[in-house]
């Protein structure tokens, strides 16, 4: 996704923003960029001390009536599964960009997976059906985010 896309889905409104500093690479673009445009919209970015906090903010500030999203990849995710599950039993929105590493874990070069996207899925425990989007393009992504 090009910046100019990501500035255009931000139109003014209540928005939070959550991540931290060891965020993966693409992730921590993505928070940086928003971040930047969250003083126009009144946005609010809090840089989280792991991954399962900042899930936990995002899911408190869905509560509380913004439109929250985090970024991470592959292993932080994992980390976020067991707040993922919480936030759908208790059918709250939010949105998580997960970064995905060509590989197992942190990624290799030469064995690629998709096994995030199996992940977001289908990854914690509980009876419940999740919205998993993953565009095939960078036109996909932008129409998907509208």
């Amino acid at each position: 996704m090009k910046f100019e896309e990501i500035d255009s889905v931000l139109l003014p409104g209540s928005h939070y923003l959550s991540g931290n500093e060891a965020v993966a690479e693409g992730a921590i673009e993505i928070m940086e960029r928003i971040s930047l445009r969250f003083k126009d919209i009144n946005g609010v970015f809090i840089q989280m001390e792991d991954e399962i906090a900042s899930i936990c903010s995002v899911i408190g500030a869905a509560w509380a009536g913004a439109k929250a999203m985090t970024a991470t990849s592959g292993p932080g995710f994992s980390l976020m599964q067991e707040a993922l599950g919480y936030a759908a039993f208790t059918e709250t929105p939010l949105v998580i960009i997960d970064i995905q590493r060509a590989g197992p874990g942190t990624g290799q070069a030469t064995r690629v997976a998709s096994g995030d996207l199996m992940q977001a899925k289908w990854g914690s425990h509980g009876d419940y059906q999740i919205i998993a989007l993953s565009p095939w393009s960078v036109q996909e992504m932008y129409v998907n985010s509208k």
